[in-house]
């Protein structure tokens, strides 16, 4: 007798009606407002997909397990000094915990950590004692302004593995020479992380003159402008105008909104902004699958 899996089959992205490449779910560095799995079934429950981000390092085994049981979730990894660094180890790895069954890229993310000046407006609590006084901080340049050799093997790296490069939390200078590094490299995908955050603080004319580059994907998340870091006028530019937007949500904070309220919202500020539902689904779905897909 042949025992039946008792697995769901693993859900497939392209079947997604929209694509969230950053959601926060705890266990991170903060306390979150759900679980890899309650987001998950949050997402399946609006027909989206969610990417995992932890700023503690790899979300890929977890991504793998909730696939396991039907859930609509892939990975990322964030190369914080917490998770070992700049070492192409490590997303090695990552890549391999994160499988091959869900047809989508690992995204692995540049340092978020960095010890620049800024103050957040997020309320937010550390999730472990450990963590009270912060985590180390680590840059993608040296002290000469240079990009670090590690960074421009994870770029090499990225010519082969399945994997799309993210800027983290680069500075304005960084996100300059990680682009010209990129393109000199022919790395096929980089993705720019939360562009329009302070410590980037790259607008609508920059983006647009950073996207002169093929490979270049412009990552506009809600949080930016939940926040105030954003304006509209320069938040719904992006969305309209830039090639190659993916849009996400940057949330999971307790201290924000929920995800069903973010996805009702979105819509809300894509009719002010004009856009049409070919734009709304380039922005939502087409262009991070684009970006993802193997």
């Amino acid at each position: 007798m042949t025992l039946a899996d008792p697995r769901p089959a693993a859900p497939a992205a392209e079947r997604a009606a929209f694509v969230d490449v950053h959601y926060h779910a705890g266990p991170d560095a903060y306390v979150r407002r759900h679980t890899t799995a309650s987001a998950g079934a949050r997402y399946a429950r609006l027909g989206g997909w969610v990417v995992l981000k932890n700023h503690l390092g790899s979300t890929a085994a977890q991504a793998w397990e909730a696939r396991q049981q039907g859930l609509p979730v892939s990975g990322s990894i964030v190369l914080n000094d917490i998770a070992g660094g700049l070492d192409p180890r490590s997303v090695e790895q990552a890549v391999v915990q994160h499988g091959e069954d869900s047809g989508l890229r690992l995204i692995v993310h540049l340092p978020t950590v960095t010890g620049r000046a800024h103050t957040s407006r997020l309320a937010r609590t550390p999730a472990h004692p450990l963590l009270a006084d912060g985590l180390r901080p680590l840059t993608v340049t040296d002290e000469d302004g240079t990009l670090r050799a590690e960074v421009r093997e994870l770029l090499r790296m990225a010519r082969d593995l399945p994997i799309v490069i993210s800027t983290g939390h680069a500075d304005r200078h960084e996100v300059t020479l990680l682009v010209e590094e990129a393109v000199r490299l022919d790395v096929p995908r980089l993705m720019l992380n939360q562009p329009a955050n302070p410590m980037t603080g790259l607008t609508c004319s920059d983006l647009l003159d950073l996207a002169s580059a093929e490979q270049v994907y412009t990552e506009q998340t809600a949080l930016t402008y939940l926040l105030g870091y954003q304006e509209w006028d320069d938040f719904s530019a992006v969305l309209s105008r830039v090639p190659r937007v993916v849009y996400s949500s940057d949330l999971g904070q307790t201290s924000q909104m929920d995800i069903g309220e973010w996805t009702t919202r979105s819509r809300d500020w894509f009719a002010r902004a004009g856009l049409g539902e070919d734009r709304i689904t380039e922005v939502v779905r087409d262009a991070p699958l684009r970006m993802l897909g193997l």
